[in-house]
């Protein structure tokens, strides 16, 4: 059975940091692609960071570059996201997703609520 559990979502004040984690289960971690997602209220899903299974190339959406960082620990079979100096617009519910190349498989985990108030 594949498992993809994120964790470490809460409410945390503007200009703090949080760090997300994405355990998996069951598959072949270290082939898979990982991304985290973000869907804010009334907005559509949007990419926030994805690392590649070979490389650890990374890549992330310019509203988060330079503040967040996506890493993986293939031994752990998870997979991290740093985010600092966090705005309220970076509220949202954020998802995990374990993918082989082109989506020909993917896995999608529950999610993770992170609040950025005051």
């Amino acid at each position: 059975q594949v498992q993809v559990v994120e964790s470490g979502g809460g409410l945390v004040q503007p200009g703090g940091s949080l760090r997300l984690s994405c355990a998996s289960s069951g598959l072949a971690f270290s082939r898979f692609a990982m991304d985290w997602y973000r869907q804010a209220p009334g907005k559509e899903r949007e990419l926030v960071a994805q690392i590649t299974s070979v490389g650890g190339v990374t890549n992330y959406a310019d509203s988060v570059k330079g503040r967040f960082t996506i890493s993986r620990d293939n031994a752990k079979n998870t997979v991290y996201l740093q985010m600092n100096s966090l705005k309220p617009e970076d509220t949202a519910v954020y998802t995990c997703n374990a993918h082989l190349p082109n989506f020909v498989l993917s896995y999608w985990g529950k999610g993770t609520l992170v609040t950025v108030s005051s």
